[in-house]
């Protein structure tokens, strides 16, 4: 199922959705969620984890997303930041002063699948909830 604003490329079967010269969107969450989701995206059986940013603090990580995800993103405890091809670039240096590459652009497909995203967040948080609730 494919939500509105959440393009793919139909033709790339498994690969990622494409990041077009009308830029990328951004969805940002709390890293310790983020950081679970992207082991969670790299163990599937294919990598679909596209690039991710992380701040300069380690508080929160952004995944590269094509453009329109923002239009229709609702996960609770995420944003995500349409660009229109405004400031988001992929290149070899992270595009927000104080941010670094977690995975980089020349490392990852070229951006993480949006349904896929949501679907690896939730694990995530069920599994921290899990985690937690074991303390």
């Amino acid at each position: 199922m494919v939500d509105a604003g959440m393009r793919t490329d139909p033709s790339a079967g498994a690969g990622a959705p494409a990041v077009t010269a009308d830029g990328c969107d951004l969805v940002t969450v709390p890293a310790r969620q983020g950081l679970e989701a992207v082991d969670i995206l790299r163990r599937g059986a294919v990598d679909a984890v596209g690039p991710v940013l992380h701040d300069g603090g380690g508080d929160t990580l952004g995944f590269v997303v094509p453009p329109g995800t923002a239009a229709a993103w609702d996960l609770p405890g995420s944003t995500c930041t349409r660009t229109d091809g405004r400031g988001l670039r992929l290149a070899p240096e992270p595009p927000v002063e104080g941010s670094a590459w977690l995975v980089p652009p020349a490392e990852a497909d070229l951006a993480t699948d949006p349904a896929v995203l949501r679907r690896a967040l939730g694990e995530a948080a069920r599994l921290i909830e899990a985690a937690d609730n074991c303390r």
